[in-house]
């Protein structure tokens, strides 16, 4: 991983040059860590030459005497390669008055001035030695108690399999908020509608978790999904509750991150009067081909009164519809043909219909309102990214430079850049255009101007950025255990690292959310 200048660790020496491995120049408390991979070039420009227009910095500050949680069996549980290498840090937040979430915090200080080798036979326990003092990191002082979200009212069209791999993604942003969520159980394309009971269990389990959810059957018993989808609409509101102002159809791969963030986006619109609130696609081509409408993996944020007038009106737009519409289709054509509400674009909501890497969308720095399209086979695990939540409240995905040369991404990444892209000014503000775009002929979008601007070019990676992604993420002992991973390239003797930090919050103010 860093080839130019790498060198045994003294206290593997002879086993491990014994085996071959291409080894990590690691050197403590020098600015560059894991390596200190292009001292020469990096030096301490970096933070000098930062262009990002919403980087700020954090000065020192006092940091706890604990020591590290020294015991690594865990490991084990793990499919990791070995021999290997591995570093870990204790990071304390602190709830500061005053401090708000930047694009990018720069921080003196090296995140993992200690890095090791191990063995698969060795005793799986850090020496005090191979621990560092925990590092103090000032978030803004919001609650990470649960919100009041009861005038949410969410809708899902979907199988009892499917709900079942989703539940515990929606119980990340639904428990214990007070939304009310509507699933209407559809039949599988292969076997038999479930029974009365099966929902019954479904359902109750989900109460069990603090989810306030109710499984019905479809309007009609023979009937399309897109007309379920559409459904929807007048099945919320059907069973509204007095305090309900919005209404929320979605997929049942949507991901909200934040309810405390799409409560914060709602205030800003009166319920009262007619909103229809979602997002474009990122792609321009879905654009071009299904128009100006909310998509429905973003999520559609009905207003009560336009809830109201669809309602009115459901019957008319089912029978206008063409069969071929889809779900979110139906919505826009139901609007657009009888009311003169247009579309409220809110870009933090997210469609997701780009594709290929989406490191660029994650390693943005900006938190998004929704995202979609994580039962793929990319393994984003989105309800794993974003328990650090639990800990440090709006901070998943939230972006801090450690030193001259790393980035954290928190939830996602981290990543070293060992050729000084940052001293040569690497502009943070703009994202990394890993995603593969789909273009439009004869169009000036190049495919996602509209979308994900600003952006910059790709870097290549292992030479010109080295990832860590995110492996695992679980609480224990009163922290939030995140382990990133780098693997060794195929094929060639270079060994895997693992990198793991344990968040903590300093008031001891935090909860395993779970399922």
């Amino acid at each position: 991983m860093f080839p130019r200048r790498s060198i045994v660790i003294f206290a593997c020496l002879v086993v491990l040059s014994a085996l071959g491995l291409t080894l990590h120049r690691i050197e403590q408390g020098k600015p560059g860590y894991l390596g200190d991979l292009v001292n020469s070039k990096l030096g301490n420009k970096a933070q000098d030459k930062q262009k990002s227009t919403e980087a700020a910095k954090q000065e020192p500050v006092e940091t706890p005497s604990e020591p590290c949680s020294k015991n690594i069996e865990w490991l084990a549980n793990l499919d990791l390669k070995y021999p290997m290498y591995y570093a870990q840090r204790d990071i304390v937040v602190r709830p500061t008055p005053g401090i708000r979430r930047t694009s990018l915090t720069n921080i003196s200080e090296i995140l993992f001035p200690q890095t090791r080798a191990l063995l698969a036979d060795q005793n799986q326990v850090l020496e005090p030695k191979d621990c560092s003092s925990p590092l103090v990191l000032e978030i803004p002082d919001t609650p990470t108690a649960p919100v009041d979200a009861s005038r949410m009212h969410f809708g899902i069209a979907t199988t009892i399999k499917r709900l079942d791999e989703s539940a515990p993604y929606i119980a990340r942003w639904l428990r214990d908020t007070g939304a009310k969520l509507f699933v209407v159980i559809i039949k599988p394309e292969k076997g038999q509608p479930p029974t009365s009971k099966e929902m019954a269990i479904r359902q109750a389990k989900m109460r069990k978790h603090g989810m306030d959810v109710t499984l019905l059957p479809p309007l009609k018993k023979k009937e399309l999904y897109t007309e379920t989808y559409f459904s929807l609409a007048k099945i919320m509101y059907t069973h509204r509750t007095e305090e309900a102002s919005w209404f929320v159809l979605m997929d049942d791969d949507t991901f909200f991150p934040s309810m405390r963030a799409l409560l914060a986006m709602l205030d800003k619109y009166d319920p009262a009067r007619q909103y229809w609130i979602g997002a474009v696609s990122e792609s321009w081509w879905s654009v071009a081909r299904y128009g100006m409408m909310a998509f429905g993996g973003a999520g559609i944020f009905l207003s009560r009164a336009l809830a109201a007038v669809i309602d009115e009106v459901y019957d008319v737009c089912t029978t206008e519809m063409h069969p071929a519409a889809g779900g979110d289709e139906r919505v826009m054509r139901c609007v657009y043909g009888h009311t003169e509400t247009k579309l409220t674009n809110e870009p933090d909501l997210h469609q997701m219909d780009i594709f290929g890497d989406l490191s660029g969308v994650y390693e943005s720095g900006r938190l998004p309102l929704s995202l979609h399209h994580w039962k793929g086979d990319d393994g984003y695990r989105v309800d794993l990214m974003s328990q650090v939540m639990n800990i440090c409240g709006e901070c998943f995905l939230q972006r801090w430079q450690f030193g001259d040369d790393m980035v954290l991404s928190n939830g996602y990444s981290i990543a070293v850049y060992p050729e000084g892209e940052l001293a040569n000014g690497l502009d943070f503000s703009k994202a990394e255009e890993t995603w593969d775009s789909h273009t439009v002929d004869k169009s000036v979008n190049p495919g996602t101007a509209h979308s994900m601007s600003p952006a910059r070019p790709r870097l290549e990676l292992d030479k010109q950025k080295i990832q860590y992604r995110l492996l695992e993420s679980t609480f224990v002992d009163n922290a939030l255990r995140q382990s990133y991973l780098h693997k060794g390239k195929e094929g060639t003797n270079e060994a895997d690292t693992l990198l793991v930090l344990y968040w903590r919050r300093e008031d001891g103010n935090v909860t395993d959310s779970s399922t």
